[in-house]
């Protein structure tokens, strides 16, 4: 399989994995929604689990690069690039194939630490706090850690009432919570 066919698998299984679960999707529904063999599926991934955790780097990859480009291109200085993180955010949940985060999804499936698909989740959880310190700091936060925290869990919290109760005003919500903090 080449590179492009790969890729290509990934996206596909992100689709799929994100709209059904992990664990309630079999290999061979991800080669009837594919349309690549399991031969093949096996030759790149030794195992599904192999298989999502390529999924989520590549989602984990594309929603950061996304999430951070999106943020400091709607404000130009770091405080206000914490409150443009909730606009952001917004835009994201209101996607029309939004179905709550796909990191939340597969660290409920895969509870126990220690896990990798568990520990990336949690990893990327970590790049975002990492991103939202680095701008609580440079805002001049007097506990920029403590600050990050908070507003990552403004997030996390948008991003599940988003999901269970539709989005409508929810980052707004959020971001007015956050500029308090």
């Amino acid at each position: 399989m080449s590179a492009s066919k790969r890729d290509e698998l990934v996206q596909k299984a992100l689709a799929v994995f994100y709209r059904d679960g992990f664990h309630a999707t079999g290999m061979d529904k991800l080669v009837a929604e594919t349309g690549i063999s399991k031969t093949s599926m096996y030759k790149h991934f030794r195992t599904k689990e192999d298989l999502i955790l390529a999924v989520l780097h590549y989602r984990a990859d594309d929603l950061r690069a996304w999430l951070v480009g999106r943020t400091e291109e709607l404000a130009e200085l770091p405080r206000d690039r914490l409150s443009s993180w909730f606009e952001a955010l917004g835009e994201f949940l209101v996607q029309k194939n939004f179905k709550s985060c796909v990191f939340i999804k597969a660290a409920s499936e895969y509870q126990n630490a220690g896990h990798p698909i568990h520990d990336f989740s949690a990893k990327h959880k970590r790049l975002l706090h990492d991103y939202v310190r680095d701008l609580a700091e440079q805002a001049g936060a007097v506990d920029a850690d403590r600050l990050a925290r908070q507003l990552l869990l403004l997030t996390e919290g948008a991003l599940v009432t988003a999901h269970l109760l539709g989005p409508a005003n929810v980052a707004a919500d959020a971001g007015d919570a956050a500029r308090c903090l």
